[in-house]
């Protein structure tokens, strides 16, 4: 059971992932979350995430964001950027996770879902079936209080990490970065 909470592969961010490694492997769809995990919480999209999603996309990957946030919100984030998303996706229940498959016409072991929070996007990814990216959640310079999820979350990947050498696909973290 506990099992559930655990991602595949843990990096620093979503720039220390070695996307190369994920297409050789045969990933062809990256399904990301929005909020703590390109950028902090409520906001817009950062040139740095613009030429992420670029470069990305010319490496012949599909992306897609599956968020809880509304559509005002997504859009927002999406401003520069052309990218389908779902929106109020109600993580970490496997819908959104499966008709983002569908939209990007993969299968479940083409994909993998990049995300902050293990309750909700790594849960709803192995929910799914689709194997997982877990990053850390990106904090406001100063912020200090950060809940109690958190720690629990905490908790949860310090189990993972004694457990890890059993687990697939740990190896796609930059070298220095994870």
């Amino acid at each position: 059971m506990i099992r559930e909470y655990f991602p595949d592969a843990y990096c620093k961010s979503v720039f220390s992932i070695d996307y190369k490694k994920l297409y050789a492997k045969g990933i062809r769809a990256l399904l990301f979350d929005i909020d703590n995990t390109l950028v902090h919480h409520g906001d817009d999209a950062t040139p740095e995430i613009e030429a992420l999603f670029r470069r990305l996309h010319r490496m012949g990957l599909k992306t897609i964001l599956i968020t809880d946030n509304d559509q005002a919100r997504t859009q927002r984030f999406l401003r520069n950027l052309d990218v389908p998303y779902i929106c109020d996706a109600n993580k970490p229940s496997p819908e959104a996770y499966l008709r983002a498959l569908q939209m990007l016409q993969v299968k479940k072991s083409q994909a993998v879902v990049i995300g902050d929070q293990i309750f909700k996007d790594i849960r709803g990814a192995n929910n799914s079936g689709i194997p997982s990216i877990l990053v850390q959640f990106i904090r406001a310079p100063g912020e200090t209080w950060i809940g109690w999820r958190r720690y629990l979350e905490y908790l949860l990947l310090a189990v993972w990490r004694m457990t890890r050498s059993h687990r697939p696909g740990e190896h796609i973290c930059n070298k220095n970065e994870r």
